[in-house]
């Protein structure tokens, strides 16, 4: 019985099997691939050379004693904004008074001294013409009043160096700034006029500011020839535009121009150091933030651009699918530039006419036919 069954069961497939065999060929055929083509955005592109770097600030002093003595006062608050000529400490003035009233007694006595002279000496030049005294004693009065001349010169100089002194117990912001905290408060012993002298703070300009970064040799090479060929001037002669982001922000929103390129690439790292200055009027930009830091480049030139993700790769070529006047898929080598948000501009290899495959280019290969649907590559957003 079992034999008999199975027999049953395979005749209704066998007929199906001989029905598909003997229908028409080309009833299995799929339709063509359905894509989306543009042909490449054409525009205007200015080259953005990005850099990480180190916010600086133009000027950094630090406000050491210039006087020995004791702090008498600091007069400002930590961290705050400071303008040139505030005052930020007292240093005990009292010794360094009694030092300039010292020195302004010994003008007085030089002075007098020297008066004293002057009439002397006239009284022996009249003495003298009469032959009512020896020419050696003229002489003596001559070099009495030169004597006492100079004395009065060293006094003068003793008062001006007393009176420098006193003007260094009040210690005053050298320029406009940030200061720091009182590295020592009041009472507290310090050196001053030495090189290890005490250190009382410190203060720093707020804007502008700088930026520092670094660039290896391919980037100064290349701007070496682009300077050479007109294309772009150079760093050292003109202030190329930057733009600056900070660890939180989006975009480049700082602008700001160079101003420094060192005169030497660095033997040990291989890179050359450049610099550029900000406006910082919010005071933002504190120095020692990182920052990553834009440097135009090359342009602005005309370029095509297409989206990064229609850029494929053959071997070692990156390539493009296009779709011809017979609708089918053609594969085109292309040079690459840099990308522009999610664009990426093409610098060699296609053409502005160029149906280029932007969407549905991994369900095709070269020589297959398709259908084309006529899309858009929009453009990128400003930074």
């Amino acid at each position: 019985m079992t034999r008999p069954l199975r027999c049953a069961l395979s005749l209704p497939l066998l007929a199906l099997l001989t029905l598909a065999a003997c229908g028409p060929a080309g009833d299995g055929a799929l339709p063509p691939v359905e894509v989306t083509v543009a042909t490449p955005l054409a525009q205007d592109v200015t080259d953005w050379d990005e850099y990480t770097g180190r916010i600086a600030a133009t000027d950094t002093v630090e406000i050491r004693a210039r006087v020995s003595g004791y702090v008498q006062a600091a007069n400002f608050q930590d961290g705050a904004l400071v303008k040139k000529g505030d005052l930020l400490f007292v240093i005990d003035p009292r010794p360094y008074q009694a030092v300039l009233d010292e020195a302004k007694a010994g003008v007085a006595r030089a002075d007098a001294r020297l008066e004293l002279a002057r009439s002397n000496l006239e009284r022996a030049r009249t003495l003298a013409k009469s032959k009512l005294i020896p020419e050696d004693q003229l002489d003596t009065r001559v070099q009495e009043l030169r004597s006492a001349e100079a004395e009065l010169l060293a006094a003068r100089a003793a008062t001006q160096a007393a009176t420098l002194d006193l003007d260094f117990c009040s210690v005053r912001a050298p320029i406009d700034g940030r200061v720091s905290r009182r590295y020592v408060t009041e009472g507290n012993l310090v050196t001053g006029g030495t090189k290890d002298a005490t250190l009382l703070t410190t203060v720093v300009s707020v804007d502008p500011i700088h930026v520092y970064f670094t660039a290896d040799e391919q980037a100064y090479l290349r701007y070496q020839r682009l300077a050479a060929e007109g294309i772009r001037p150079s760093s050292r002669e003109v202030a190329n535009p930057v733009r600056i982001q900070l660890a939180d922000e989006q975009g480049f929103p700082h602008l700001g121009r160079m101003d420094f390129v060192d005169n030497r690439v660095d033997e040990a790292t291989g890179t050359i150091q450049g610099r550029a200055i900000i406006d910082n009027p919010d005071g933002r930009l504190t120095p020692g933030l990182f920052a990553r830091v834009q440097l135009r480049g090359e342009g602005p030139y005309p370029a095509l651009l297409v989206p990064d993700a229609a850029i494929g790769t053959d071997q070692a070529q990156r390539v493009v699918f296009v779709v011809d006047e017979q609708s089918q898929v053609r594969a085109k080598p292309v040079t690459p530039g840099r990308t522009l948000g999610t664009l990426r501009v093409i610098r060699d290899g296609l053409a502005p006419t160029d149906h280029v495959i932007i969407n549905g280019m991994a369900k095709v290969r070269p020589g297959m036919p398709v259908t084309a649907v006529e899309g858009r590559i929009e453009p990128p957003a400003s930074p």
